[in-house]
């Protein structure tokens, strides 16, 4: 009995700092639903995205039950589960964050390459990145990560290393609604043919045009092969790639130029250009090069 106690000691001490916690059973999941809250007859919890009149005592629902309030959490409603309970979970965005969860080695490559320095906190396979803030969650916004905020649970493992940092752009802009279709007789756009880089934008560029161009065409490619979706992610990647190529030049280095060639050559595969707009400048925007 002393692994359920040591957990709702977790889970209480965790709840005094303001994090909405909840037990999980053994496979890391919530416990099931009460048999008045299965398949949501009760209506569902006033703040879950079917609103409704729930007021269950039992740590029905999920991430909807989590709590900090240490009258819940020791209520006899609760003991059961704190029995049976194999680990302790918290809803993010209940405390005002964002979980970045990497599940593996090159999702935290990627991460370390493309993002600002945050809370980290070691996996099984990887790391949870925690910043401040809140968004929608969604999973597999890109290879091995996805993103746990809003309507979602995370398990508590440790309180990990490194300050709290704000939620970037570029992590939002992974879940920015992509509605990719392959482009049929043309594309309608409003962009210019003869917006391309080259030396007369980027007369402070350090890099030659053979070395910016090369990089460019491979950039380029990798977006056009997204035909039937990820496009517009592809190009975040992209513009982030490429602008982290000139965070050392004085500039200007014609960036703006590059991020017309690449939300081109989104929007030749069915990217709505607004979106695509979009992914580029927040892709742009993770670098501190010279963007003029």
């Amino acid at each position: 009995m002393t692994q359920p106690t040591d957990i709702r000691r977790t889970a209480l001490e965790l709840a005094a700092t303001g994090l909405p916690v909840l037990p999980l059973r053994h496979g890391k999941r919530p416990f099931y639903n009460c048999p008045q809250c299965a398949g949501s007859a009760c209506g569902d919890r006033p703040h879950m995205k079917a609103a409704g009149p729930c007021h269950c005592p039992r740590p029905c629902h999920a991430w909807a039950a989590a709590t900090t309030d240490p009258a819940v959490l020791t209520s006899p409603a609760w003991e059961g589960a704190w029995r049976q309970a194999v680990a302790v979970a918290y809803h993010p965005a209940g405390a005002g964050l964002t979980v970045l969860d990497l599940d593996n080695p090159a999702a935290v490559t990627w991460a370390r390459q493309i993002l600002p320095a945050t809370r980290t906190v070691p996996t099984t396979r990887g790391e949870h990145w925690i910043y401040l803030g809140t968004m929608p969650s969604a999973n597999r916004v890109r290879p091995g990560v996805d993103i746990k905020s809003r309507a979602v649970y995370a398990r508590w493992l440790g309180p990990g290393t490194g300050a709290l940092t704000d939620l970037p752009s570029a992590v939002r802009a992974l879940v920015v609604k992509e509605e990719t279709t392959p482009a049929r007789g043309g594309v309608v756009s409003s962009l210019h043919e003869h917006v391309t880089w080259d030396r007369t934008v980027a007369t402070g560029c350090r890099h030659t045009e053979t070395y910016v161009n090369a990089g460019l065409e491979r950039g380029l490619a990798k977006v056009r092969s997204h035909a039937t979706s990820g496009a517009g992610s592809q190009a975040f990647g992209v513009a982030s790639f490429l602008a982290a190529q000139h965070t050392q030049c004085p500039g200007p280095c014609g960036l703006e130029a590059l991020g017309w060639q690449i939300v081109a050559a989104a929007v030749s595969v069915g990217v709505p250009e607004p979106y695509a707009r979009r992914a580029v400048t927040n892709g742009l925007s993770t670098s501190p090069g010279k963007a003029s």
